[in-house]
């Protein structure tokens, strides 16, 4: 009996702003999946950054040693395609095709999938459709691996409607409660409503054609929402992400998984679910432990980093199940504000100082005490041999990765273009996207 097929669906900057994860999100597919499959409530991506975030996943390394230090549409690339998953999965026998958003590599067809389908751009009115025909005609001798992007949620969201009034729209927590952040949230919120309109799609496609029950579905976005202190920051609102996969051999039922997990443990875990010998370069662990319930956890400390974005801001994380360290690089101290999207909740801060607001070179939280990371203890005394094991983990990790860091800043990559650390936008190629009727 061949395989079962894979089906990586995954959105822009949507964090775990759904429902499964208690948000009052319009995400009643993304519900359905989580309660027939297994919900991961502390899953992570290796970047808060787009190309980085996506890199790590399906190399199953860290970005830098990805070699993705970047933003393909800023002229990134990885060195080499040669460990993206889809080209270990070609050896269990899998025919991989790519259907909308993939955001690491400048022509998609370098990769390695057997078909990259065209559509007419990255959103859910062209890319499910086309992702439900493909799942309508595929062979049945042959498992696939289908990789469905869609561009929502990233911004500039659609103009909400009467279904998303903003007067009863909450935004999200590192935000004050003023009416601009929750119309920029009333916004996100018909954005994630459509992409879970385009899962929805999907799902019902596989229902279709009686392949439901032998998909595996992995639903994930890459990091935190485009909103200040969220994407590109290195606090869970940055770099905490959805994480629900459904399928067979264990991937039912509704389970909660409340050990911590990295989008490198993807890769290793396909591995195994599928019967292949992990990669010898993959960084991350199975997770079919934690889905057993073998385990209650599978790593004491996950990490994640940022070197450019927009625009160059080095630094690096590790966390632990209880503890956060961050560490800044290099002589900027103050906000980076070409790394965060224009938006209402941008303006919001700007218009009272956030410009001004210098940060720290060291940031240590208490993730028990402080789960929203605004107490830093890094200068508390009474958390000093805390901080110091911190120091520690980080610093192993760099340089058990080769951490480019450790030789100093990373220059610019020839081709590549950065925007200024003291620009106020993040000109940006998505800002020439030509989008859909609706969207702002």
């Amino acid at each position: 009996m061949s395989r079962p097929n894979i089906i990586y669906i995954h959105s822009h900057d949507s964090g775990r702003y759904v429902s499964p994860y208690g948000h009052a999100m319009p995400t009643p597919n993304i519900q359905k999946l989580a309660e027939g499959g297994v919900l991961f409530r502390q899953a992570f991506s290796v970047a808060p950054t787009c190309s980085p975030s996506r890199a790590g996943l399906l190399t199953g390394q860290c970005a830098h040693s990805a070699g993705m230090l970047g933003l393909v549409n800023r002229g990134f690339v990885m060195p080499s395609c040669d460990k993206h998953i889809v080209n270990t999965m070609r050896q269990a026998g899998y025919r991989s095709a790519l259907i909308g958003v993939q955001h690491v590599a400048k022509n998609p067809a370098e990769i390695g999938y057997d078909e990259v389908i065209p559509t007419e751009d990255r959103y859910v009115a062209s890319v499910a459709p086309a992702a439900a025909d493909f799942i309508a005609q595929a062979p049945d001798d042959q498992p696939f691996w289908l990789t469905v992007g869609f561009f929502e949620t990233h911004r500039v969201y659609p103009k909400h409607d009467a279904r998303d009034d903003p007067r009863y729209v909450a935004p999200p927590l590192p935000l004050p409660d003023t009416p601009r952040t929750r119309e920029d949230m009333a916004d996100y919120r018909a954005s994630v409503r459509e992409y879970d309109r385009g899962v929805g799609l999907v799902m019902d496609a596989l229902e279709k054609r009686g392949i439901a029950d032998n998909t595996l579905v992995i639903c994930t976005t890459d990091h935190g929402l485009a909103f200040p202190a969220m994407k590109c920051a290195l606090t869970d609102h940055g770099f905490g992400v959805m994480l629900i996969v459904r399928g067979p051999s264990g991937f039912t039922g509704g389970k909660v998984v409340d050990g911590m997990v990295s989008h490198v443990d993807v890769f290793p875990t396909l591995c195994e679910w599928v019967g292949l010998e992990a990669p010898e370069w993959l960084h991350g662990r199975s997770m079919m432990p934690l889905v057993r319930g073998e385990v209650d956890e599978i790593n004491d400390e996950v990490y994640a980093e940022v070197t450019y974005h927009a625009a160059y801001e080095p630094k690096r994380c590790v966390r632990t199940k209880r503890w956060k360290y961050i560490r800044r690089y290099g002589s900027n101290d103050m906000p980076v504000m070409p790394n965060c999207d224009d938006g209402c909740a941008k303006t919001e801060w700007l218009e009272h100082g956030w410009r001004e607001r210098p940060l720290p070179t060291e940031q240590l939280y208490d993730l028990m005490f402080d789960p929203v990371e605004t107490h830093n203890l890094a200068g508390d005394s009474s958390a000093a041999h805390i901080l110091k094991d911190m120091r520690r983990r980080l610093g192993a990790w760099m340089e058990r990765t080769d951490d480019p860091l450790l030789r100093g800043p990373v220059p610019l990559p020839e081709g590549c273009y950065a925007s200024d650390p003291a620009d106020l936008q993040p000109f940006d190629l998505w800002d020439r996207y030509e989008k859909p009727e609706g969207y702002a």
